[in-house]
């Protein structure tokens, strides 16, 4: 996920902890998603997809490609 959420925060000039907070997250989490290292379950990535403006699968699956 994990550039695509990195280039977002990015982009809206947002620390990941300023994004952590939005979400009622940990900036670990945040952190451990831009990195790879854990994925956020769906209903967080719907939200994450929806704050940034982009459709779930620019935010997931075109990641990959």
């Amino acid at each position: 996920m994990l550039t695509m959420l990195k280039n977002l925060r990015r982009e809206k000039r947002m620390t990941q902890e300023k994004l952590a907070r939005v979400f009622h997250i940990s900036q670990t989490s945040v952190s451990k998603y831009e990195t790879g290292e854990a994925v956020p379950n769906l209903e967080m990535a719907v939200k994450m997809a929806d704050f940034f403006g982009v459709s779930i699968d620019d935010f997931i699956i075109r990641e990959t490609k």
